[in-house]
């Protein structure tokens, strides 16, 4: 007899991999394992609805990071930057060493913004479509390699979360991964999850290394498309025109240094609250504090807020839903039995097999932070009865987790980047995108992740 938990997962990354979407995957997967398990339809539905209450917090925290990212956006800080960008460096572009001092300039700037987006400044992949398409021309003469851009941007998405625990890191690394680690039998009371999720980190910045010095380091040419110089002209004259509007200098600056306090705010908040709920709620508060945003609009800017966010925060609760169905089912335990005696003992099998499942599934659904609470279950107790140590258990379940968020189709770590980049037509999200940003970190965080496993 077929086992209900692998059953389910089979169905809900079958129908994702068809591109139903995820939420109706995973809530079918659960009812079909609910019914295979002996659960019976209403006791699914109940079990279900029991864990959708286990992500509510997770998913208000998204809604309200929506919200104060785009009163970030409002504030006009995202535009000022790329703004100065241009003003600075355009004129420089493609003249000697300057215009390659300009080049790692921007690879740098790319790579903070990106890190920053997920932690310090958690506004997600809400920067990109502001700052990238005004740049497109600079780095056209630049003559860069626009998949390399796309690597910049995801692993400044993906390896900042999967390793500090700020901003999005913590909700996948406290509210996610060891919330729903403890859950399933393992004392996290003494665990690091930096140095469990150093290794696997340091396998994206080999991936990093890789694309920026080997693979993509040729010149590659693009045509100066007029959407091109349409995007850098709307941004620079709009730029002109608020400095000759009366007082409208001296309000832009003012409203960036809101936009600043804002940030410091609700890092703080979330520093010594350990809640990004808070931290995003002061954050927003300042906004409307200093009238930024103001009373009257406030309403639409946290509703524009809410839609930004909105997909990934159903998504996570349903796969909470998804994964007290599975436990609910009992037969989490006849699984880990049966891999483990399939394993043999060999842990180095069971931690390859486990990490390229997490791919598998992650590529599946689209969503890392969503994956976890669908493996932890298993995964748990499997680790501990082949007895790998609650930090290499950790580190399995953290790195298989983030494995395949680069490299999905439906990623918002790809998705992202390919939004700034294809507004002209010259970048295909599938070849330029997703196949170099999957082959450059998940193949590293394979490797890496399957070390840290076998030393920690």
């Amino acid at each position: 007899m077929i086992n209900a938990v692998l059953l389910a997962v089979v169905v809900m990354l079958g129908l994702s991999l068809a591109r139903v979407h995820v939420v109706l995957s995973l809530l079918i997967g659960a009812v079909v394992g609910g019914l295979v398990g002996g659960l019976g339809l209403e006791a699914t539905l109940t079990s279900f609805q029991d864990g959708i209450k286990n992500g509510a917090e997770i998913a208000l925290s998204y809604a309200l990071l929506g919200a104060f990212a785009v009163a970030i956006a409002h504030s006009g800080l995202p535009q000022s930057l790329a703004n100065g960008v241009i003003n600075r460096m355009n004129g420089q572009a493609g003249q000697g060493s300057q215009g390659i001092s300009v080049k790692w300039l921007l690879f740098a700037g790319l790579v903070l913004m990106s890190c920053f987006s997920q932690n310090i400044i958690p506004i997600h992949i809400a920067f990109i479509p502001l700052i990238v398409p005004p740049l497109l021309l600079v780095f056209n003469r630049l003559q860069v390699d626009r998949r390399l851009l796309a690597c910049l941007m995801t692993f400044g998405l993906v390896n900042t979360y999967m390793f500090l625990p700020y901003g999005f890191g913590d909700i996948y690394l406290n509210q996610i991964m060891l919330k729903n680690v403890a859950d399933s039998g393992l004392d996290i009371a003494n665990i690091s999850v930096i140095k469990a999720m150093a290794i696997p980190a340091l396998g994206m910045v080999c991936g990093l290394l890789i694309a920026v010095f080997i693979s993509y380091r040729k010149p590659r040419q693009y045509k100066n498309i007029d959407i091109d110089q349409q995007a850098q002209d709307e941004l620079i004259a709009s730029d002109s025109l608020s400095q000759t509007a009366n007082n409208a200098q001296p309000q832009s600056k003012m409203k960036t240094l809101v936009a600043l306090g804002a940030i410091i705010t609700a890092f703080v908040v979330q520093l010594y609250t350990d809640s990004l709920l808070l931290g995003s709620l002061f954050g927003f508060g300042v906004f409307m504090a200093t009238g930024v945003v103001k009373w009257r609009e406030a309403d639409s800017v946290f509703n524009e807020g809410i839609k930004l966010m909105a997909m990934i925060g159903f998504i996570m609760i349903t796969a909470q839903g998804f994964a007290e169905v599975m436990k609910a089912t009992d037969q989490i335990q006849p699984l880990v039995d049966g891999a483990a005696a399939m394993f043999a003992g060999s842990k180095a099998m069971a931690a390859l097999v486990m990490l390229l499942i997490g791919l598998v599934v992650t590529m599946g659904i689209g969503s890392s932070f969503s994956t976890i609470p669908i493996i932890a279950a298993i995964y748990v107790p499997l680790c501990i009865s082949l007895g790998f140590s609650p930090l290499a258990t950790v580190a399995i379940i953290g790195t298989a987790g983030a494995l395949g968020d680069a490299g999905s189709p439906a990623s918002d770590s790809t998705l992202g980047p390919t939004s700034g980049l294809a507004v002209d037509g010259q970048h295909d999200h599938i070849k330029d995108t997703v196949i170099p940003t999957f082959i450059h970190y998940n193949i590293p965080l394979l490797i890496f992740g399957w070390i840290a496993a076998m030393v920690l």
